[in-house]
């Protein structure tokens, strides 16, 4: 965070995902715990401000944030596993267009993500690595896929250990 200036992050615990099933899917109040743990309520912060605000899409919560705090300059961050199949999400170009994106490597998806559909279409907006430090300031649509090791944390494997019994 403090490399790429941001004041914060917020870990935004969705009320459901219209692109996966909610078979096998924790209670929101148990997934924003969930997220809790890992927030430290100052820089990091745990929201489920998407079922506060009452949108169930990605372009809809971004309108409402822009609409809502005008004066922050927001990054949306998302794994490279979501670029891949962001052409699948509602408005995904309008996504693209509302404010700059951070993109994370995600093992078995990043290769294919910087080859995909949305990858190319926004490919000579992609800005080197250590365009982060002004990544907030960047007009849109602009995005970095952020070069650090690849995380294979995922929330599907986090639940699959929940389930188990398994200690994260």
């Amino acid at each position: 965070m403090i490399h790429l200036r941001l004041h914060q992050l917020w870990l935004m615990v969705s009320p459901g995902n219209p692109l996966k099933p909610r078979a096998g899917m924790a209670p929101l109040a148990q997934r924003l715990a969930s997220a809790q743990k890992i927030a430290d309520g100052r820089r990091i912060m745990a929201t489920d401000i998407e079922s506060r605000l009452g949108t169930r899409y990605t372009a809809d919560t971004i309108r409402e944030l822009t609409r809502r705090f005008p004066r922050a300059k927001f990054v949306w961050l998302m794994g490279a596993d979501n670029l891949r199949q962001l052409p699948r999400w509602d408005r995904w170009t309008r996504i693209m267009h509302a404010m700059p994106m951070l993109i994370l490597p995600r093992p078995g998806a990043t290769r294919a993500a910087l080859a995909s559909p949305a990858a190319k279409r926004y490919g000579k907006h992609r800005l080197p690595a250590r365009s982060g430090l002004c990544l907030a300031t960047a007009d849109s649509p602009a995005w970095i896929l952020l070069p650090v090791k690849e995380n294979p944390a995922s929330a599907t494997e986090l639940r699959r250990k929940n389930v188990e019994g398994i200690a994260p």
